[in-house]
């Protein structure tokens, strides 16, 4: 493959998982009747609506179209997230549990990219690092809501 063919990829990905994480967050959001939690989650829905602008302009940089599709592992998790909350309710610590496993994946999707084999701008590694940053630090808050939830 082509290193061309290869960032077009990778930077695909990146947008299908911020969008994965968009609409993960968008059924978080409907699954709380908490303000404060409805708040936290539209701040990580907005974060990723930019982070989506980012990518699609590196991609329409690389030559290709926008993405705006999903992952199929992602509509697969939020199809479980939907029937869990069914059963389980709007629980907090469930539903940040349930928040923190995609924020995980988030994570591993960055790592990866960042991690592969392909020639890749400065500009661009650094605004998939400085989103890779960012994303960690919503992860430790999710995480750490959890925690306070849980105790």
């Amino acid at each position: 493959m082509l290193q061309e063919e290869k960032l077009v990829t990778l930077l695909s990905d990146l947008v299908k998982i911020n969008n994965d994480r968009i609409e993960g967050y968008k059924q978080a959001q409907d699954a709380s009747d908490d303000a404060d939690v409805k708040a936290l989650f539209q701040h990580m829905i907005n974060d990723s609506l930019k982070y989506v602008g980012e990518l699609n302009l590196l991609l329409r940089a690389q030559g290709a179209d926008a993405e705006t599709d999903t992952t199929v592992s992602g509509k697969l998790y939020r199809t479980w997230m939907a029937i869990k909350t069914t059963f389980t309710g709007t629980d907090r610590y469930a539903l940040f549990s349930s928040c923190e496993y995609g924020e995980d994946a988030v994570q591993r999707a960055y790592a990866d990219a960042l991690s592969m084999d392909v020639a890749m701008p400065y500009s661009m590694r650094e605004i998939i690092g400085n989103q890779q940053a960012n994303l960690k630090e919503a992860h430790d808050t999710i995480k750490s809501y959890r925690n306070v939830v849980s105790q």
